[in-house]
């Protein structure tokens, strides 16, 4: 059974973000994310707590956060926090650091600072002692476990990672060749470190539009694979040609850059150069049975969770559409 999620760009007000996700939740969505870019939106923590203090069952988390803008031993402390409000029902989705660190004229992090702060996040929301940077610390208070942790990625060493360390992965985009291609690393990863990885869940993410009108859909979510494009780019400033497949890169010979002040951003210059071919590999467009094939699709090649990222306007009726024609099939 495919799980549903749906992810939030936080500018829209708290008060839309809680009626949404009460929408979402009674409407069959098991999970709740926000992007976590401080800068460009507001911080996601203030709203994941109005999220679970206002639903049941729905689970919560970042989409993604990274562990350098926040020390891992604040985020821990924020997620054992939240866990005690929602009844344990926090996630935590990590990446090196996209727009929150670039926007700041800084570079993503490490592998190795991921890895290690996965770790520490992990034993201090478990009540454990960490020892950090020479001085013992514990959160002797947190008593409601250890959120899953889903690692996002794109690269084979990115996403090796994820197969050693991550209770998931985050893949952006709902194309079913590159999510093949980028789980032979997950399992690589999983294999490495002993793993099972039937084990890991698999969440495609990637907005959509349900429309007969193709060109208006494709144009409610165009900015999306420009938003990819930024980790295409430096993939392939670290990798030979041969090492990526060109379903991945071979889009990005035409950007000419990205304004990270219209990041995800409906009609963005920044998705001037994305093509409808691209459009339709990466999202999800076109009128309900185009979406139920594309998920059926997805499902039987490994993906677990569909994640929906609610940024392309009328966020309320594609959750009704979901709600009403989507899931009850797909469940």
């Amino acid at each position: 059974m495919l799980d549903f999620g749906i992810t939030f760009k936080p500018d829209m007000t708290p008060d839309r973000i809680v009626n949404i996700t009460r929408q979402a939740e009674e409407a069959g969505f098991s999970y709740g994310w926000i992007f976590d870019s401080h800068v460009l939106w507001k911080d996601p923590y203030p709203l994941l707590t109005l999220m679970a203090a206002n639903t049941r069952k729905m689970r919560m988390g970042t989409c993604v956060t990274n562990p350098v803008v926040r020390d891992p031993s604040v985020t821990a402390s924020l997620l054992a926090t939240l866990n005690q409000i929602s009844g344990g029902r926090m996630e935590m989705g990590i990446g090196r650091g996209d727009s929150s660190r670039r926007v700041m004229g800084k570079k993503p992090t490490t592998l190795a600072n991921l890895e290690e702060s996965v770790r520490m996040i992990r034993d201090l929301c478990a009540g454990n002692e960490v020892d950090y940077e020479g001085q013992t610390i514990r959160l002797d208070w947190a008593d409601e476990g250890v959120p899953p942790v889903w690692v996002a990625g794109y690269g084979p060493k990115a996403l090796r990672c994820a197969g050693r360390i991550g209770d998931g992965v985050i893949l952006q985009f709902a194309d079913p060749y590159l999510i093949k291609w980028c789980l032979n690393f997950v399992r690589e990863g999983a294999e490495e470190a002993g793993r099972d990885f039937s084990k890991i869940e698999v969440m495609s993410a990637a907005p959509v539009w349900v429309s007969d009108d193709l060109n208006l859909a494709r144009d409610r979510v165009r900015w999306f694979p420009a938003l990819v494009s930024n980790h295409v780019v430096d993939l392939v400033s670290r990798y030979k040609p041969e090492e990526l497949p060109p379903e991945l890169t071979a889009y990005i010979s035409d950007r000419k850059g990205y304004d990270y002040l219209h990041h995800a951003r409906v009609g963005s210059e920044n998705a001037e150069f994305v093509s409808d071919e691209v459009v339709d590999r990466f999202c999800i467009v076109g009128p309900v049975e185009e979406h139920l094939r594309r998920l059926k699709e997805l499902e039987s090649i490994g993906v677990t969770q569909f994640n929906i990222y609610l940024m392309c306007g009328d966020e309320e009726q594609t959750v009704e559409l979901y709600g009403e024609k989507v899931i009850p099939v797909c469940h």
